[in-house]
């Protein structure tokens, strides 16, 4: 059988090389978005962490640098104060890691805000709005900003927005978050057919629960953490060490034919 006009070839060695590349992770410093971090950075990439506090981007430096020691890389690590819900930081933050790194080949757009848990009928739209500005117009803004470099570059790249499962199973209570995660979906897949040309690939992230800071309230309860977990084929919440994988296969650059797809990591729980 002939190869396909066009098709790219890469080595096939069944394992992942990031070596070489730099990814930005927004809200890198803890949770999901570390775990990701740390897989990028165990396959050789270097990773620019974009986060609002100080204290916490510090601590995810030292993480990822002993991973750097421990796989005896020369990964460049490095951290920037960055509001997404700023335009205007988004943008310095962008230009800071070009000068930093001197490219951009993926960014995951994992920064977010829980929801306010104000009933839908008296949800104002302030609260709304507020919502609606990290985890809607935040992705939109950091996408927008780092598929500028990546289409500049010429290189192609991976774009990666963190949705959630609440975007499948519904969010009763939680309505401005759940539409907010759905709607990230959508723009997805509308990045992926127009930005294939730039061979940019797109995807979302749908993690199932996990032990996080933003979880913390759910998994402290009771009744709501055995409720999930019950639902939960494997019987358990995710630790964010368990997304290192997903994150190093979305960046992946050798992954060239998969774009446009939700790829959802939950332990069974939008299934059962």
């Amino acid at each position: 059988m002939s190869t396909p006009p066009n098709s790219p070839t890469f080595p096939t060695s069944g394992r992942i090389d990031l070596s070489g590349r730099t990814f930005v992770v927004t809200g890198g410093n803890g949770g999901i978005g570390l775990g990701m971090a740390e897989g990028i950075v165990q396959a050789g990439g270097s990773v620019s962490i974009w986060g609002r506090n100080h204290d916490k981007n510090a601590a995810a430096l030292d993480t990822l640098q002993r991973i750097v020691t421990e796989e005896g890389t020369d990964a460049a690590i490095t951290a920037r104060q960055c509001d997404v819900g700023s335009e205007a930081s988004v943008v310095d933050a962008t230009a800071a890691t070009v000068s930093d790194h001197g490219r951009i080949d993926g960014l995951f757009a994992n920064a977010g805000r829980g929801g306010t848990g104000t009933p839908f009928l008296d949800l104002t739209l302030d609260e709304w709005r507020a919502v609606m500005d990290i985890n809607l117009d935040g992705v939109f803004l950091t996408l927008r900003e780092a598929a500028k470099v990546m289409v500049e570059q010429g290189t192609g790249g991976s774009l990666v927005a963190v949705s959630s499962t609440s975007a499948v199973h519904g969010a009763a209570g939680n309505e401005a978050y759940g539409t907010a995660k759905t709607a990230l979906n959508g723009l997805v897949r509308a990045l992926a057919v127009g930005l294939a040309r730039h061979r940019i690939r797109v995807n979302s992230l749908l993690p199932g629960w996990t032990i996080t800071d933003l979880a913390s309230g759910g998994y402290e309860s009771d009744v709501f953490r055995n409720a999930t977990t019950k639902r939960t084929p494997v019987r358990r919440w995710a630790d964010p060490s368990e997304f290192r994988a997903v994150g190093a296969f979305l960046a992946d650059p050798s992954q060239t034919y998969h774009t446009g797809q939700e790829v959802c990591v939950d332990g069974g729980y939008t299934v059962f």
